[in-house]
C-alpha cells in the first residue's frame, strides 16, 4: 500500500498539529502513525507523520505543492517522502568485515527496506563477501596522496549508481570535506567506542588498560569534524576484570553491528530528524 511520510521542525504554537491532520484529512488521507516531541527549552516542534495514499485525492506529485502554503504558515523545515522509494545505499569497508556481512545479511532478510548495489574499499578482502550477495566491488587504493583525487572517482561512481546513503561499516578513512558536503546528513558512520570516551587509536586497548565496566559504541551522521556528528543510536555492555582484550574488541564489535544496523533502519525508515547537532529518533 502506498503511503507518505512527513517529517518536520517548526516554532512550536498552538494549532499546528490540528492543521496537519486536517490537511491530510481534508484529502481523504488516513493517518497510520503519528509521533511528535516538543523541544521546551527552545519551544520547538518536530513531528513525523505517516499516511495511507489508498483514497488521498491529490496526486503524489501535487501534495508538496498543496502542503506548501501551510508550511510557510507555521515556518515549517519540512520535508516529505514515499514509502514504495526504496533508497540505494553504498557500504565503504575496511578490513574488518563484521558490519559489512550483517548489513547485507538483514538486507538479503528483508530487515532493511533499501537496494545494496555497491561495496567500496580501500583493501581487498571486502571482496568475497560482496560477491557473495551479488553486490559490485569497487577497490580504491587510498594514500594522503591520492585521498582527494580518488574521493572524485568514489563520488562520480555514487552518482552512477544513484547512491541515496552512504554507510561507513569500519572504513577506516577520514572523509574530506568533498565527500562530507556532497552526501550532507546522508553518511553514518560506526565509531568502536561510547563517544566521546577513548577517541582515536585502540580504544578497546586503553579501554582495558583502563579497568573500565563497559564498552560501547556510537553510530552518528558524518561531518567535517571528526567522529563529532549528531549521534544517532549508542549502546554499552558490561565488562568485568575477567575479560581479556580480545574479549573486549569481540563484545564490541557485536555492538557496532546493532548500534550501526539500527541507525541505517531509522535513516531508511524516515525516523531522524537533525538540529542543533542533535538528533530526534521517532518511535
Amino acid at each position: 500500500m502506498e503511503k507518505a511520510i512527513i517529517l518536520l521542525s517548526c516554532p512550536d504554537k498552538e494549532g499546528i498539529v490540528s492543521a496537519i491532520s486536517g490537511f491530510i484529512s481534508q484529502h481523504q488521507g488516513n493517518i497510520e502513525h503519528a509521533d511528535q516531541h516538543i523541544d521546551a527549552q527552545n519551544g520547538i516542534l518536530f513531528m513525523r507523520i505517516e499516511w495511507s495514499l489508498e483514497r488521498f485525492t491529490l496526486p503524489k506529485t501535487e501534495i508538496s505543492s498543496a502542503f506548501r502554503p501551510l508550511a510557510e504558515q507555521f515556518h515549517m523545515n519540512w520535508s516529505l517522502h514515499f514509502f514504495q522509494d526504496t533508497p540505494r545505499v553504498a557500504i565503504f569497508v575496511s578490513r574488518n568485515l563484521h558490519c559489512l556481512y550483517d548489513l547485507l545479511l538483514r538486507f538479503r532478510d528483508g530487515q532493511l527496506k533499501c537496494e545494496i548495489p555497491l561495496v567500496i574499499s580501500n583493501h581487498k578482502e571486502a571482496e568475497k563477501a560482496a560477491g557473495h550477495f551479488s553486490v559490485e566491488f569497487r577497490h580504491f587504493f587510498v594514500s594522503s596522496d591520492n585521498k582527494e583525487s580518488i574521493e572524485k572517482e568514489q563520488l562520480e561512481l555514487l552518482r552512477q549508481h544513484d547512491i541515496d546513503l552512504v554507510v561507513l561499516a569500519r572504513y577506516m578513512q577520514i572523509l574530506t570535506p568533498q565527500m562530507v558536503n556532497a552526501f550532507s546528513r546522508r553518511i553514518i558512520n560506526i565509531h568502536h567506542s561510547f563517544l566521546p570516551a577513548f577517541i582515536g587509536k585502540d580504544p578497546y586497548g586503553q579501554a582495558h588498560k583502563k579497568g573500565v565496566k563497559i564498552i560501547g559504541a556510537t553510530s552518528h551522521y558524518v561531518t567535517e569534524a571528526l567522529d563529532n556528528g549528531p549521534i544517532i543510536e549508542q549502546d554499552t555492555v558490561r565488562i568485568s576484570h575477567r575479560d581479556s582484550r580480545e574479549d573486549l574488541i569481540r563484545k564490541g564489535q557485536d555492538l557496532e553491528k546493532m548500534v550501526l544496523s539500527r541507525a541505517v533502519q531509522w535513516h531508511l525508515e524516515r525516523k531522524i530528524l537533525v538540529y542543533n547537532h542533535k538528533t530526534v529518533v521517532f518511535d
